[in-house]
């Protein structure tokens, strides 16, 4: 098992940190109960010594954050471990690598786990026993602190190790350019505003029916956001969904929608009968997506074709080139703002497929 420091004061460990321009960093975290993620503990490792931090003390810890967002974090999958720092101390590092995007332009399934990535190159096995520990209670056993120091432990091996097969293919850019996606805001916008567009039931309502749920889910996500509860907790999905096809306009009819929870009703049933009752039927301009016809069918699998012949002479998996989920969106919304457009994806198959758009 590695040997790691415990640190309850976080402050007063940012001189450890001097002279280190690259840090492993992993969080573990709990959001089960939570609408906002409680980042529970911050392992980080340099080129001498792993500490595992605790950011639940009230000790003081605004040196530390700026002096860890200061440093080059090398970390793997790291989208929900940005977006539970960036929550809890209001900012980001200045850049990141990620070790499970370096392996996927080296061909390592695109989604290689860091167990998976640490057998392969350094022949160790990582013991997972404690995937499902509660992080927020205190004292933390000493087997979860070892656990939790093991997931940084390879960190800057697998970088360099990885890194430097990168630079030997001209790769190295490309892990960087796609690594800095992570750290784009607006991955992590959780605003009442995008509350529809994560209700999927709601893709196929027009007029009113749109418009009431979208009130609703708006203020489903303010009263989670409010609360710090999942917004599975205030109102589930099929409730609301139901509501906002039903368009009730008394509490009688509402306490009828089957799931509608009593106490709810009894708390905010005004409040939900006032949403749909808003709801104006021209509010959106709006017409459900159709099944792609034809004609977008065949596009697709002409680019995906293509797609897959750029993936097998670069060696890489065709989703680390481009998925089929952005090539479908790009058909759909003829939008251009999508990766594949950009960066090295641009001259190798986005220019390509271009051509066919």
């Amino acid at each position: 098992m590695p040997h790691y420091h415990f640190v309850d004061q976080p402050d007063a460990m940012t001189p450890r940190l001097t002279g280190h321009d690259h840090v492993g960093v992993d969080t573990e975290f709990m959001r089960e109960k939570t609408y906002f993620a409680q980042l529970c503990l911050v392992q980080i490792a340099t080129s001498d010594e792993i500490f595992c931090v605790d950011p639940l003390t009230e000790n003081a810890q605004e040196t530390f954050w700026q002096e860890l967002f200061a440093r080059d974090w090398i970390v793997h999958s790291a989208r929900q471990d940005i977006e539970v720092v960036s929550q809890t101390a209001g900012s980001m590092p200045v850049s990141i690598f990620d070790t499970q995007i370096a392996a996927g332009l080296l061909g390592y399934p695109a989604q290689m786990g860091y167990a998976g990535l640490v057998k392969d190159l350094f022949d160790v096995d990582m013991a997972k026993s404690h995937t499902r520990a509660d992080w927020t209670k205190r004292p933390l056993r000493e087997a979860y602190l070892e656990y939790a120091a093991e997931d940084v432990e390879y960190l800057l091996p697998a970088y360099e190790s990885l890194g430097e097969r990168l630079d030997n293919e001209g790769r190295l850019e490309w892990a960087r350019e796609d690594s800095r996606l992570l750290l784009d805001p607006q991955l992590y916008d959780i605003g009442a505003d995008q509350a529809l567009g994560r209700l999927k039931g709601a893709r196929n309502f027009r007029g009113r029916k749109r418009a009431a749920a979208a009130r609703l889910a708006s203020w489903r996500e303010r009263e989670a956001i409010g609360r710090n509860r999942p917004r599975q907790w205030i109102l589930r999905d099929t409730v609301l969904l139901e509501i906002a096809y039903r368009l009730p306009d008394s509490e009688a009819e509402l306490a009828g929608i089957e799931g509608m929870p009593p106490k709810l009703l009894s708390r905010a049933g005004k409040d939900l009968l006032q949403a749909v009752a808003a709801a104006s039927a021209d509010e959106h301009d709006y017409s459900p997506p159709r099944p792609p016809d034809e004609g977008q069918k065949a596009l697709l699998k002409d680019m995906q074709a293509r797609v897959q012949k750029c993936a097998v002479e670069l060696g890489i998996a065709a989703e680390t080139v481009a998925s089929k989920r952005e090539l479908a969106g790009v058909i759909v919304s003829d939008s251009r703002e999508s990766r594949v457009f950009s960066g090295w994806r641009r001259d190798l198959i986005g220019n390509d497929l271009l051509a066919l758009l």
